[in-house]
């Protein structure tokens, strides 16, 4: 890549043999290049801070998504998802900032959490699902090594991409809404509000409650609002608790108590718990299939994600080329792996990098001061556990709204991308499964490229998709067929 004559733009791989650097640097600025980005060390030790504020309620968050049960039955224990969660984001984000040296931090993907919790756990164990994001995980790293990342994001529409990402919010704020008990199973319809069509009991109300609260922090575009929120909504519920308003069993997930000191020492009882294959229960078929839509979930996202706040940070040159986005793919791509074998669901670059790049944040040193905080989390679980499952689930439906944004990139005019997207975006929640969704969008856009003489247009991965997924919605006709039980 040729040079360019504004230093914050390159990284120091691709700093030619020209480049002037101030003299007498110390070895923090010469490591992490923070001079040459046109940063300092107090504004990359803010923009580190800012960014765990940011995405610090994922420790509530994904130990929430992760808490059903598997197959078998059996369940993760709430303070080991937290330190799997904490784990996995704290060694992730470091290694983003010591070999990307860029200010991107990450931390179990939502959406991957919600395609474990929602499609996977429930047709194998835990532990094979762990095994499903290392493998995914891996997938995305060969990706990234052979080149074919270009090739697949060239095939998918954008549209559809956003479809995704807009389905997938969706989804989540589903799964925010009932865990809330905002929304419940209906008797005379499949969903109704509260148990008996009105909302009952004060959790439900804290919900509401911090859920607005957060929403009007965002419209003031205040920093840290999803966890300032979060900390708001606790402390109401711990106050309400302690005043006897609330009765300890009317909580979701029990009373907001402390019960023994707030540091202790972390849980790794999931750490090692993966395994691969006894998935004949399963099938092949559902499991390729599984293993796509991990992919999309967590691999898409992360190549936007990437580029759009390395794009805030100058980081781009003048064709809006990151330099290192390869290596910032490939440590993605291996966060699934860390994920899984942490117990943890796999990482992914969180979009709240941002906001430490909005408070000046250029280099890697942001990422390892928002990794260093999530590694102290792990001697805090005690505390992240006070927080209600009324409250942590108006963080779900804040971010189902944040990812519903993408609506703005569709061109809703043209029936070739407003109907996929349509469908891939309803069908993830109607059908609580995120798989349909993105099978759905994927084959009638196809279709409907074709009877509109456009088939060209489509490409052989398409094609190849379409087949794969017409497959899986046929797929009990065929083993009926077939006689496979």
């Amino acid at each position: 890549m040729t040079q360019q004559s504004v230093e914050p733009t390159t990284t120091a791989e691709d700093a030619g043999a020209g480049s002037r650097v101030p003299a007498g640097r110390s070895w923090l600025d010469r490591y992490f290049h923070i001079s040459r980005r046109g940063s300092t060390v107090a504004r990359e030790v803010r923009g580190g801070v800012t960014t765990f504020m940011a995405m610090a309620y994922i420790l509530l968050l994904n130990p929430l998504i992760l808490s059903g049960k598997d197959a078998a039955g059996d369940t993760l224990g709430q303070k080991a998802l937290i330190t799997a969660t904490a784990f996995a984001a704290a060694f992730t984000t470091l290694l983003m900032g010591f070999v990307g040296k860029v200010p991107l931090a990450l931390a179990a993907g939502l959406s991957v959490s919600g395609v474990l919790s929602s499609q996977v756990a429930p047709a194998m164990t835990w532990p094979q699902a762990m095994g499903m994001c290392v493998i995914y995980g891996v997938v995305i790293m060969l990706l990234v090594v052979t080149g074919l990342r270009e090739m697949i994001m060239n095939a998918i529409p954008p549209a559809l991409k956003h479809g995704i990402t807009m389905g997938i919010g969706l989804f989540i704020a589903l799964i925010g809404f009932y865990k809330s008990g905002f929304v419940h199973q209906g008797k005379a319809t499949p969903v109704t509000l509260g148990p008996a069509g009105e909302l009952a009991g004060w959790p439900v109300l804290l919900f509401a409650g911090t859920l607005l609260l957060i929403f009007a922090l965002q419209a003031r575009d205040i920093p840290g609002a999803i966890l300032i929120g979060i900390i708001t909504g606790t402390v109401v519920a711990a106050v309400l608790n302690a005043a006897g308003v609330v009765k300890s069993g009317a909580w979701a997930n029990g009373a907001p108590e402390l019960h023994g000191g707030a540091v202790s020492m972390p849980d790794f009882s999931l750490f090692g718990h993966v395994e691969f294959g006894g998935w004949g229960k399963v099938g092949a078929m559902t499991v390729g299939v599984i293993v796509f839509t991990l992919v999309l979930a967590g691999f898409f996202d992360a190549m936007a994600t990437i580029i759009g706040v390395g794009t805030e940070a100058k980081l781009t040159d003048e064709q809006g080329r990151m330099p290192g986005l390869s290596k910032a793919l490939f440590i993605d791509g291996a966060g699934g792996a860390v994920g899984g074998v942490a117990g943890g669901s796999g990482q992914t670059v969180f979009i709240e990098s941002a906001t430490g790049v909005g408070e000046g944040a250029r280099t890697g040193l942001a990422s390892v001061v928002t990794g260093l905080f999530f590694a102290a989390c792990l001697f805090f679980t005690p505390l992240t556990a006070l927080v209600p499952q009324e409250v942590a689930s108006a963080a779900l439906v804040v971010i189902g709204a944040m990812m519903l944004m993408n609506a703005r990139h569709v061109d809703w005019s043209d029936r070739a991308t407003a109907i996929p997207v349509f469908l891939t975006v309803v069908l993830m929640p109607f059908t609580y499964t995120i798989t349909t969704g993105v099978a759905a969008g994927v084959i009638s856009y196809t279709v409907i490229k074709a009877a509109q003489g456009r088939a060209r247009e489509i490409g052989a991965f398409m094609w190849g998709l379409t087949a794969v997924f017409l497959v899986y919605f046929a797929l009990n006709p065929i083993e009926s067929w077939l006689g496979v039980h």
